[in-house]
């Protein structure tokens, strides 16, 4: 039952995305994942990772942006809600991440791609950067390379932890899964302007049915491996999150990665980033996305 609400929120929301969508079955070592492709068919490759909670149904709103320049491949993440299954060997660690992603670059038949990751997808993407950074180390050089620029949208866990009031309000999502307690957490942290409905119902019921489910998750990525490694790094912040203190993320990202480009929209919050409210968010990406190496990406913005 929960399953098939589940499955009907996840076709609701991808009833919003305004182009057409192919969607790919990806089999890896770790199961087949449901992959969601749409653009540009001779652009630039661009892998989309969304947050925790949610699936990559919630990129509609970017991919009208994106798309149009880009070839977007929008991902469900293994072993979080979405419509990605499990199978063969699990992703229990942090060292599996890279792994699973370099089986999906591989099945998708793309030598390297541009990441974009929001919240703990922002995590998981910069995991691979820094991995895609050092090589394989057992010899095999696949994964060197493979991530070309990277995009982070208000990453969750990769320069500073969660504010505790944030966390408190999260808490009832897992104690009492479903939509109202989504609605809740969702709408307090846009200030009273939560996403579209079709994203709410979609996280209620994605916490429902993947109840059991756990985030693999782990300290900080090592972000000094990746000094050094040409790959241009954008930082984008929401002006108005709720989920960490901006400012610090803001302060340490531009510690741990010089080179990047750190910046803030104002008037976004946490959650909004993939809806693109504003259409800011968008604009900034593709300016970044389109830059030549070195080249100012983005006009600058006060944390």
């Amino acid at each position: 039952m929960a399953a098939a609400a589940f499955h009907t929120a996840y076709e609701e929301a991808m009833a919003r995305w305004p182009v057409p969508v192919e969607r790919r079955e990806v089999v890896t070592e770790f199961g087949t994942t449901r992959v969601n492709v749409c653009g540009a068919a001779d652009g630039p490759p661009l892998v989309l990772l969304h947050g925790g909670g949610t699936t990559s149904a919630s990129w509609y709103a970017l991919a009208a942006a994106l798309a149009p320049a880009h070839r977007l491949y929008a991902v469900d993440q293994m072993g979080a809600p979405g419509l990605s299954v499990p199978g063969g060997r699990t992703v229990r660690r942090p060292a599996d991440l890279p792994d699973w992603l370099d089986g999906v670059l591989d099945g998708l038949g793309l030598a390297s791609a541009a990441l974009l990751g929001h919240s703990y997808g922002g995590w998981v993407a910069l995991r691979h950067a820094v991995h895609s950074a050092e090589g394989d180390p057992a010899g095999s050089f696949r994964a060197r390379g493979r991530v070309e620029r990277l995009v982070l949208l208000d990453p969750t866990q990769c320069f500073a932890g969660f504010r505790l009031p944030y966390l408190a309000r999260a808490l009832p999502l897992f104690l009492r899964p479903g939509e109202p307690s989504a609605r809740r957490l969702l709408e307090w942290e846009a200030h009273g302007e939560p996403p579209a409905p079709e994203l709410v119902r979609l996280t209620g019921r994605g916490a429902v049915a993947f109840r059991d489910a756990k985030v693999v998750t782990g300290p900080r990525p090592d972000t000094g491996r990746l000094r050094g490694a040409g790959v241009p790094v954008l930082v984008l912040l929401a002006g108005r999150s709720r989920v960490h203190d901006v400012r610090r993320v803001a302060a340490r990202a531009r510690r741990a990665l010089p080179d990047a480009v750190v910046t803030t929209v104002p008037g976004v919050s946490h959650h909004a980033m993939p809806d693109d409210p504003t259409g800011e968010v968008g604009r900034r990406v593709l300016s970044f996305l389109a830059a030549a190496p070195g080249a100012p990406a983005t006009p600058p913005a006060a944390p």
